[in-house]
């Protein structure tokens, strides 16, 4: 109870922290993508596109994405699924949604929280790994919100660096980006070497 009273708090913080610096913030700015998300490779790490998709009129209400990429690979016997939204300029009732909030409303649950590190050009990227579950299927879900200055797997860190973004240069745009796959063993490593190809392709749309 402790912890969900902290937590709660903490996001009634961040915010309050949010809508204020939005009113007194006149530098915020629009971003656009160098690249389409839909330029991201469909051959990646050994894994190829099947098939994108198109979300429902109102998921994209709840969303409010500026653009998104669905799309869903195949390698051997496994599928993945890719989903990237894409957000020019992030204010109340506009930033991106936390995955695990919007989990529960489809009928999955989360049985496992976890994080894992990426290799990325020499570097570990962190970002989380959920364990899921609805009607005794079984995945994992990998996501990250990444922008042209960073990545970060924590949504209260990003909610935090998202209010020193719009006070100190104007720039909000960031990503969402989710990765699911069966859970099954080889599964997780597969992924992990898909979100190692996936990251440079993020940025490259960035226009890092």
């Amino acid at each position: 109870m402790k912890r969900i009273a902290w937590q709660f708090l903490l996001t009634v913080l961040l915010l309050a922290v949010t809508l204020v610096a939005s009113s007194l913030s006149e530098r915020r700015r629009s971003d656009s993508l160098a690249r389409p998300l839909q330029n991201i490779d469909t051959q990646l790490a050994g894994w190829r596109a099947v098939s994108d998709e198109a979300l429902g009129a109102q998921v994209l209400k709840v969303l409010l994405p500026t653009s998104y990429l669905a799309r869903n690979y195949q390698k051997r016997d496994l599928q993945l699924g890719l989903f990237i939204a894409f957000y020019a300029q992030q204010r109340a009732g506009e930033s991106m949604h936390s995955p695990k909030h919007c989990l529960s409303g489809s009928g999955w649950e989360i049985w496992n929280y976890d994080t894992v590190f990426v290799p990325v050009a020499g570097r570990q990227v962190r970002v989380n790994k959920y364990s899921i579950h609805n009607a005794g299927q079984r995945m994992l879900m990998f996501y990250w919100y990444q922008s042209r200055q960073r990545i970060i797997a924590s949504e209260y860190l990003a909610k935090i660096l998202l209010v020193r973004d719009a006070l100190v240069d104007g720039r909000t745009a960031g990503s969402l980006v989710r990765i699911t796959v069966p859970d099954v063993p080889g599964a997780p490593e597969e992924a992990v070497t898909f979100a190692s190809g996936l990251i440079p392709q993020v940025d490259r749309c960035f226009g890092r």
